[in-house]
């Protein structure tokens, strides 16, 4: 069974939709609200994209620091 539409595709203004300005403020947006809680200061670009990543990488830094106080215990 073949199934035809005849509709062409849907024409709009998609080139002003999908921008990179927009996807990088919708994802700035996104991970300050979800992810991360701002500091409510104002950063610049890449003062934000740097507190993202140390939020990220600190628990994992504290693990690490954790299981190595583990381990020396253990012996």
């Amino acid at each position: 069974m073949i199934l035809e539409v005849d509709k062409d595709d849907p024409q709009g203004p998609t080139s002003n939709r999908f921008t990179g300005e927009r996807f990088e403020k919708a994802l700035d947006i996104t991970l300050a609200s979800v992810a991360f809680r701002s500091s409510g200061q104002d950063l610049t670009t890449a003062d934000s994209y740097i507190e993202m990543t140390s939020r990220l990488t600190e628990p994992l830094l504290l693990a690490l620091a954790v299981q190595a106080v583990r381990n020396r215990v253990k012996r």
